[in-house]
């Protein structure tokens, strides 16, 4: 296979990795069309991390929360799309690897972001469930909802109970938002889904290994959030590092030992270079140290930015926070760069502005810090909802969305709690061998 991508007489800005700074990028670059654009991903759509939760939970479908690629650039000739893995980097040649082959460069962007880290144990990465993707995200809606369906049928109450029990690793805004979700499930959808069972054996663990949850917020966000959910029946262990999940118990550091069929992983994340760098140029968590421009040290035509960019910009001395606005700010600031240089002018350093951090917990309850203001409550959940809804991709996903939202509201219920299993084309191919094989011989036994 062949990346069949026409050279032309304009620069090549190849960006590796669809995420929100990539993106990003790739909307504003292209609205030159002296440029040519190369976006590279490995899925054709563009897909909204914050709210990988709700589709895990049965809130949203996938399909709200992503976005094809070639639909946001329909419009746009001088931007191709090829959705391959990147292997590797030849700074030399002025290329990358893929898995359709060469695509040469003459500005190459890093935007691959990050996935998770298991901090090298393999116990926790062969039977944890993590959510960084859509698909992961899917997978765990088909896990948590086939297990419940599997507790009406064995024998023991210990096994229905680790069926329903769940332990959610990681006290950030993700863990906090998955256990407030999984606890309204509890109290109000589950129970009419399943009448026969007893929910009171269903408990739901958030595991942190610090002192706090929303450990980047603000005190008063940090201790409300943990009021919410142990008022939703959520038990919260603070200071407890898991270093074991057998697939019936997990254990911690501190000598903890929760018995549950079911470990969501949520306890941190390391960044996604690109094979073929300087190995100097990699720093703490695996990100790539940049200057001020979002340029890779020691390269003059090799960019990164988002979570896989390391910056140190004032307060921000190990990079800025892993988070959507960050590598936002990097993706416009960097287009904007590369307009001045090509019309001569001087590049401007990047600055990144803190528009604040928020979680939400549950129906009516989320935090909200603000750089000028801290509040919680119905007002932040309101903010919460608003601030996440206008940052999603297409004005249809946006109202599905939303109406989903409103009727979850009306009826603390929702219609999507399908367990999806996709199947492979080796899967249909052998099913339909098989089935031919059967019309075959039951014709061949009704001849005879």
């Amino acid at each position: 296979m062949l990346p069949n991508i026409p050279y032309t007489q304009y620069k090549r800005v190849v960006i590796v990795g669809a995420g929100f700074g990539g993106l990003a990028l790739a909307r504003e670059i292209a609205k030159r069309e002296d440029l040519q654009v190369v976006l590279i991903d490995r899925n054709n759509y563009h897909q909204f991390q914050p709210l990988f939760y709700q589709v895990a939970m049965a809130g949203l479908e996938p399909s709200s929360i992503s976005f094809p690629l070639r639909k946001i650039f329909q419009s746009k000739k001088n931007v191709h799309i090829r959705i391959t893995e990147v292997q590797s980097v030849n700074t030399d040649r002025k290329s990358i690897m893929t898995g359709l082959g060469e695509i040469t460069y003459d500005y190459l962007v890093i935007a691959t972001g990050a996935i998770t880290n298991y901090f090298g144990m393999k116990e926790i990465e062969e039977r944890a469930i993590p959510m960084k993707t859509v698909s992961e995200a899917l997978a765990l809606r088909n896990r948590i909802l086939q297990n419940f369906e599997d507790a009406l049928s064995v024998d023991s109450d210990d096994q229905r109970a680790g069926l329903m029990s769940v332990v959610v690793v990681g006290g950030g805004p993700t863990g906090v938002e998955l256990s407030g979700t999984l606890a309204e499930m509890k109290h109000f959808i589950l129970p009419k889904d399943y009448p026969e069972m007893d929910f009171k054996s269903m408990e739901i663990h958030l595991l942190e290994g610090s002192k706090e949850l929303l450990g980047a917020m603000s005190d008063e966000s940090s201790q409300r959030s943990r009021e919410y959910l142990e008022k939703m029946g959520v038990h919260i262990h603070t200071e407890q590092v898991v270093t074991g999940f057998d697939g019936k118990y997990v254990t911690t550091k501190q000598g903890m030992r929760i018995r549950a069929d079911n470990l969501v992983w949520a306890a941190g994340i390391k960044a996604n270079p690109l094979n073929g760098l300087n190995p100097e140029v990699i720093v703490r968590g695996g990100r790539i140290k940049v200057d001020q421009y979002n340029r890779v040290e020691g390269y003059d035509n090799v960019f990164a930015l988002g979570d896989v960019a390391a910056m140190q910009e004032g307060e921000w001395e190990n990079g800025h926070p892993q988070l959507a606005q960050p590598a936002i700010q990097q993706g416009k600031a960097l287009a904007k760069n590369v307009w001045r240089v090509m019309d001569g002018k001087k590049a401007v350093p990047f600055k990144y502005k803190d528009l604040g951090s928020m979680a939400t917990v549950g129906r009516n309850r989320a935090v909200v810090d603000l750089p000028f203001i801290k509040f919680q409550g119905f007002l932040a959940w309101l903010t919460w909802m608003f601030v996440h809804l206008i940052s999603i991709v297409g004005v249809k996903n946006r109202l599905l969305i939303l109406i989903n939202w409103v009727w979850n509201y009306a009826t603390y219920d929702q219609s999507l709690r399908l367990i999806l299993k996709p199947k492979t084309i080796e899967q249909i191919s052998n099913k339909n061998e098989k089935n031919e094989e059967a019309v075959k011989q039951e014709a061949q036994h009704s001849h005879s």
